[in-house]
């Protein structure tokens, strides 16, 4: 599910903060995002499971996914899309780009 939002990019993190497969946690413009290293692409989700409003920041990521760390259910992280259950909605995305060695989210 993207974000809709045009709004513009945002310098999150520095991308030599963010190690292959590792996560961040950041607020930007009130809402409260995962930046995500999966398969050597940055990802930026909402920071809450859709199905049970739990924070994703510390469930597993791999292969382009991340599972929730309390029911287990998995997201695509380029998508939102809810790969398993007991999640049936997808979570939010935003979009991310690289400019001069930050990560940018649209937010």
């Amino acid at each position: 599910m993207n974000s809709g939002n045009s709004g513009s990019f945002v310098r999150a993190a520095l991308e030599a903060d963010l190690v292959p497969g590792g996560k961040l946690v950041l607020e930007i413009n009130g809402k409260a995002i995962l930046l995500c290293n999966s398969n050597s692409r940055v990802y930026a989700v909402a920071n809450l499971c859709s199905h049970a409003s739990e924070k994703l920041e510390g469930g597993r990521v791999s292969n382009g996914w991340i599972a929730c760390p309390v029911h287990g259910a998995r997201f695509d992280l380029a998508t939102g899309r809810a790969k398993n259950p007991p999640a049936k909605q997808p979570i939010e995305v935003f979009e991310t780009r690289i400019v001069d060695g930050w990560i940018e989210v649209q937010a």
